[in-house]
């Protein structure tokens, strides 16, 4: 539709570059006459951005009367870049025209989109730039203000310096069994169908919610109790759903003040009150499993190495050791945040290969090969093509397309290619005001011909293999891509997802 179609415009800069005299390029807001402005998100839409919920969707049926006009004149580029009908079909292309660095129109302000690897690299690793205010109750909502996503500065660092060995690669191996076990009850459960159409979604949910209970809490994922695994997965469909009305909402939470948004969930309200159900579930069954290898570990019971276990046994000497209520807190982040990311990935993978017939009979050939006879001992970090597979499917869909940061400070950001504005002038670098949205764009990024070849925008895991992949300075900790972000807040499970993707 042609109104959805983006046009140069050469708008100024906000004051970062007005200051400095630089213009650069934008897409224009697309017209509004002929959109359904509040159509729901595609399929596509809801498992590849799926992790953004919106703050204040919930007031929003009151106001429905004046909805066209709000969305008209406040959304920006916004919809163009969220409900596209698959995602991308705006930003990939604005890329191409106006570089890894501009701007675009968001809810109520703009924001910088940025997708070049040194901003992104400086971006994440500088203290001058946190969650916007709107996010971070979102993760206080989700989590627990105690979980380690929610938690900044020292505090964060020293939480997280404690539960990395439990993380690390060796600890990892160990749960490869659990694993085996899940992928193959996922076979068995295939094989007894006889219809010719299996909707894989759920059960890639419940494998990977089994796997998390199986390697992380050393349980069946039955003894978590039904309303802890109906409640952890109505939360992850909640965090999946987007439209027109909650990215607006999203841009208004944006200016509230933060004590409004911490309260908020306590609004007698269906949405807060899964969240809030769902917490204490996921507190409730956390206390009960240490409570349990705790007990078990006084009267010299033998754990099952396990990811809680590990870390209640780990060193007590030290002067500030791990305590159980830390332990505790991290039970909502794992589930929701695992279950949904790994089961993503597999989805998307399962539907390349589906697309891909010939590289699905080599990959095919490949594992029977490693396989043979042992099946205990499968030398996954030796298998090329399945290695190559998951980094591109990672790399085509990462779960988080986008993660957006406010500046806390003046700042200057240095980027790799230089930045040519509408005046010819070149910029290295790029001057952030205090209080300035920033988007790092991670998958524009992971889609830059410059990183990935000229054909990153297709499916061919072989440029894993033939040298097409840049080969220069790591941006994120697997395979150069943002997919688990960077910097010290890295995705802690990032070994535990792509360990869990390599079995199933």
């Amino acid at each position: 539709m042609a109104a959805d179609t983006p046009s140069v415009s050469k708008r100024r800069l906000p004051s970062w570059s007005r200051r400095h005299g630089t213009t650069l390029n934008r897409p224009r807001t697309a017209g509004t006459r002929g959109l359904i402005l509040d159509r729901p998100t595609t399929k596509y839409h809801q498992n590849y951005c799926g992790t953004a919920v919106p703050v204040m969707d919930i007031w929003w049926m009151s106001f429905s009367s004046r909805k066209s006009v709000l969305l008209k004149t406040a959304t920006g580029n916004m919809l163009q870049l969220l409900l596209s009908p698959q995602y991308g079909d705006h930003e990939f292309e604005w890329i191409k025209v106006y570089g890894p660095v501009y701007r675009i129109k968001g809810c109520l302000g703009d924001r910088l989109m940025v997708s070049d690897p040194m901003a992104l690299q400086y971006i994440v690793n500088s203290p001058s730039f946190h969650f916007t205010r709107n996010v971070q109750a979102m993760l206080h909502w989700l989590f627990g203000e105690k979980s380690m996503i929610a938690r900044r500065g020292d505090d964060h660092k020293q939480l997280r310096a404690f539960l990395n060995p439990a993380f690390a690669a060796a600890a990892v191996r160990r749960y490869q069994p659990v694993f085996a076990r899940v992928a193959q009850r996922i076979t068995e459960q295939l094989e007894s169908r006889e219809a010719h159409l299996v909707d894989m979604c759920p059960l890639l949910n419940d494998a990977a919610l089994s796997a998390i209970s199986q390697a992380v809490f050393g349980c069946p994922v039955e003894d978590l109790g039904a309303d802890f695994v109906e409640g952890n997965s109505q939360v992850v469909e909640l965090t999946s759903a987007q439209s027109a009305s909650q990215i607006l909402f999203d841009g208004i939470g944006s200016l509230l003040p933060a004590w409004f948004l911490s309260n908020a969930v306590h609004l007698p309200i269906k949405t807060f009150s899964l969240l809030r159900t769902q917490l204490h579930l996921a507190n409730r069954e956390g206390w009960r499993l240490v409570r349990e290898k705790s007990e078990a570990a006084k009267q010299g019971l033998e754990t099952d190495g396990d990811l809680y276990s590990v870390l209640l046994n780990s060193d007590r000497s030290a002067s500030r050791a791990l305590r159980e209520e830390d332990i505790v807190a991290q039970t909502a982040l794992i589930t929701i945040a695992g279950q949904d990311t790994s089961a993503k990935t597999l989805s998307f993978g399962l539907i390349e290969l589906a697309k891909n017939p010939q590289f699905q009979e080599s990959l095919r050939t490949e594992i029977h090969a490693a396989f043979g006879t042992d099946h205990e001992n499968i030398p996954y970090d030796s298998m090329p093509l399945l290695n190559a597979f998951i980094k591109e499917i990672l790399r085509l869909y990462p779960v988080v397309a986008y993660i957006d940061r406010v500046a806390l400070e003046d700042v200057v950001i240095p980027v790799s290619e230089s930045i040519v504005t509408t005046a010819g002038k070149r910029l290295n670098q790029i001057h952030i005001r205090k209080g300035e949205l920033v988007s790092i764009a991670i998958a524009s990024y992971q889609r830059m011909a410059s990183r990935w070849g000229d054909d990153a925008d297709k499916f061919r895991p072989t440029r894993w293999l033939d040298g097409t992949v840049y080969q220069g300075e790591a941006v994120g900790p697997y395979a150069n891509l943002f997919s688990f972000l960077g910097g010290p807040r890295t995705c802690l499970g990032w070994r535990f997802a792509s360990v869990f993707i390599s079995v199933s």
